[in-house]
């Protein structure tokens, strides 16, 4: 399937960032935008998040789920010091029980519904896809960020 592959390439480029520099964890994509390293981080609790989300799409179907302030959890969770081989450790589980998921439910997951608290009814394809999608634009970022010369 697509989706497998698309979520084992980005989850392959997204490992290999946390072994960057200091130098290059601190650059940023943009003034005023978070760090290399601050993107990380948000990568991995979004992985938390979205598991959760997928988890619970798949159990119980039609809930209404709650978005969440990622520039909330970046401050008051202080992204800048929290411990870098944490997040990576949480982002590679998650991302491997969300591909053993996708393997066993993607291909009927236009069938699942919930409602986004935010967006309205989504089906369970659409937030499997944005996993990938999600991590896609943050891999963007990070190049833009460490190619500055």
């Amino acid at each position: 399937m697509e989706i497998i592959t698309h979520l084992n390439n980005t989850r392959d480029i997204t490992l290999s960032y946390f072994g960057l520099s200091a130098d290059d964890l601190e650059k940023t994509y943009a003034p005023g935008k978070w760090t290399v390293k601050q993107v990380l981080v948000h990568l991995a609790d979004a992985e938390s998040v979205l598991h959760e989300r997928i988890k619970r799409i798949i159990a119980e179907p039609g809930q209404v789920i709650w978005a969440f302030d990622q520039d909330m959890w970046c401050r008051n969770l202080d992204y800048e010091n929290f411990p870098l081989e944490v997040s990576k450790d949480l982002y590679m589980a998650n991302r491997q029980s969300v591909i053993f998921l996708a393997q066993k439910f993607y291909k009927d997951s236009i069938n699942k519904t919930f409602v986004h608290s935010q967006t309205g009814v989504r089906t369970l394809k659409e937030e499997f896809d944005k996993v990938a999608l999600h991590n896609s634009e943050h891999i963007h970022q990070i190049n833009k960020a460490i190619s500055k010369l």
